[in-house]
């Protein structure tokens, strides 16, 4: 937020340690197929991509993100990237995931030990808020949602964070024909905090995007900034570090300190 510290310094505040392991292959697959498993993850960390980037493609900031999750991170921890057009998918996978006895119906044990980490960039952090709030329909619980210059489609709501999201973040910038939601609310405050809306101006501080488009180097430059900007997606891991690494969750939920500006 403008008038506040400086960007880098706030977020750093929030981090502390460490991510996440492979995709827990043979559990679910990417077209959420349930396969045989003993026990759920002790984390569940989805990512969506933006416009129209596939999940795989590792020229973004996203995709790199949890490449690099699933190299170290406490065990049992799945990770996977989905399109934003994939948000079916992706629920169907975590409700696969949770399903520990295979039954087809989410018993409240298994709804409550859910530890689930969503984010996203542009309609990819839409889709992160609107699946938390499809999973709280369901009554599952989820720890983080991290929203990156957030597009709602339409029939999407990405300002209204559900009440079963523990805490939310949302970085957003305001210029160009595309920019994102400039502010995130709880619709329950006792219950999710708002780590804070974090206005980033590449005005005055310009990101060099590797092999951008031509469509975002005319018309959506300062979005595109914010979807391959390496200081925000440091800012995102550190945040979703905190809450997956087991000697940190403690000291997670008792923290305050948010992050505290813009760039």
């Amino acid at each position: 937020m403008r008038g506040s510290s400086p960007f880098r310094a706030g977020i750093v505040a929030l981090s502390l340690c460490s991510l996440t392991a492979p995709a827990l292959a043979g559990v679910v697959d990417n077209k959420g197929v349930k396969a045989l498993a003993s026990t759920a993850p002790q984390n569940i960390v989805i990512g969506f991509t933006g416009g129209f980037v596939r999940r795989d493609n590792a020229h973004h900031a996203p995709v790199q993100l949890a490449q690099r999750i699933r190299q170290s991170a406490p065990p049992g921890t799945y990770v996977q990237m989905f399109e934003n057009r994939r948000r079916k998918r992706a629920r169907k996978t975590i409700l696969g995931l949770l399903d520990v006895n295979h039954d087809g119906v989410l018993s409240a044990q298994e709804k409550g030990a859910a530890r689930i980490i969503l984010y996203g960039h542009s309609w990819g952090a839409a889709a992160a808020v609107t699946l938390a709030r499809e999973l709280g329909r369901q009554g599952i619980p989820v720890l983080l949602t991290v929203q990156v210059d957030s597009i709602a489609k339409p029939g999407q709501n990405d300002s209204l964070i559900p009440d079963n999201v523990a805490e939310a973040v949302n970085f957003y910038q305001t210029h160009g024909m595309v920019h994102g939601r400039r502010k995130i609310a709880a619709a329950d405050p006792a219950k999710t905090a708002i780590l804070g809306n974090y206005l980033l101006d590449y005005r005055k501080d310009p990101i060099r995007c590797p092999q951008p488009a031509l469509w975002d180097r005319v018309f959506t430059p300062d979005h595109m900034q914010s979807e391959c900007d390496p200081q925000v997606w440091s800012q995102v891991e550190r945040l979703v570090r905190q809450r997956l690494s087991p000697e940190t969750r403690s000291a997670s939920a008792a923290q305050s300190s948010q992050p505290e500006s813009s760039r």
